[in-house]
């Protein structure tokens, strides 16, 4: 059975009290199209609640880190526990900017992935290469070695894990994998998966982040094994995040109770 899609939208370090407007018209948006596809939008910590609430379920919203602690002496820092609280159901861990500017390891990233489990908070775990290693031809081992080092444990009976694949390279620079670099890569993720879980590695969702837009999303997602996208910069304004889902086919709508029986053809 076909994943159903998630369009998940990381806003990084954006965001005050104005651009809650944004998440109005996206969930406003979302209400009226009825997309076929899960709506995620990641905000900093300090819109979480507010923009929970505005969202009111139309659309989903998620943080964009946790500690992997549930409480303690980490001033500055926030837990799982606290984003769920706050109206979180998602959380991204591993970005390759917190990897590289807060020197995030594997280990940590499967620990905060973990924590965000048993929380109860679905974890965004992203991987994904260097310039370097893709010109070395060492893609699939890095990704391969950022998988096992970042999956909790018990990964097999999560039900709550997403892989979000976002080559270094293509992350804000406008630049995509070719069709067949993203089909490899997700294919070697796929594998990872079912060897470390077993059967349920078939149902984690891999998505696709780097450079999309709503001119590639379309063409992203008819590829094999890719189960949806991970957006920076185009989920920042309703305009641009509403283009992409734009794309999407919409939800069949079922016949309500009060609609006239069909006639047999």
């Amino acid at each position: 059975m076909p994943v159903r899609p998630l369009i998940a939208g990381n806003w990084k370090m954006h965001g005050l009290a104005a651009q809650l407007a944004e998440i109005e018209a996206i969930s406003a948006f979302v209400q009226v199209r009825r997309p076929a596809a899960d709506v995620l939008i990641c905000v900093p910590a300090t819109l979480i609640s507010r923009a929970a609430s505005i969202a009111g379920g139309r659309i989903a919203v998620g943080g964009e880190d946790c500690h992997a602690q549930a409480s303690g002496a980490f001033t500055g820092d926030c837990s799982a526990d606290m984003l769920k609280d706050a109206g979180a159901t998602t959380v991204i861990v591993g970005h390759s900017e917190r990897r590289e500017y807060h020197g995030e390891t594997d280990a940590m990233v499967a620990a905060k992935a973990g924590a965000a489990r048993r929380s109860g908070v679905a974890a965004i775990i992203c991987i994904g290469e260097t310039q370097a290693q893709r010109e070395a031809g060492n893609t699939l081992a890095a990704c391969g070695r950022q998988i096992a080092g970042s999956l909790p444990a018990d990964v097999a009976q999560s039900g709550s894990i997403a892989i979000a694949y976002e080559p270094l390279w293509a992350i804000g620079s406008g630049h995509v994998p070719v069709p067949a670099q993203i089909i490899e890569v997700h294919r070697h993720i796929r594998e990872c998966l079912m060897d470390i879980a077993g059967a349920s590695g078939a149902d984690i969702r891999i998505l696709y982040g780097g450079s999309v837009r709503s001119d590639n999303v379309q063409s992203i997602l008819s590829l094999a094994n890719v189960d949806g996208v991970l957006i920076g910069g185009a989920s920042l304004l309703a305009a641009d995040f509403d283009a992409v889902l734009r794309t999407l086919p919409v939800m069949v709508q079922e016949p309500s109770r009060a609609d006239p029986p069909r006639s047999p053809r």
